[in-house]
């Protein structure tokens, strides 16, 4: 029981920071594609994102 709360947990922080990479990231790059700090932000995001997921996927197992 703990354990699948805890793997829950980290599947929404996965999507969370998926959901904040696209709205605060994303959208405004549109406008500006040389800006290298919203490259960084996205790089990071998408690290964040599966390193929850698969961190959850291993206290899954």
């Amino acid at each position: 029981m703990r354990r699948e709360k805890l793997a829950e947990y980290f599947f929404d922080l996965s999507k969370l920071s998926f959901a904040g990479l696209v709205i605060g990231v994303v959208i405004p790059l549109y406008s500006n594609l040389e800006d290298e700090n919203d490259w960084y932000s996205i790089c990071t995001g998408i690290i964040l994102t599966i390193i929850s997921a698969s961190f959850a996927n291993k206290i899954l197992k």
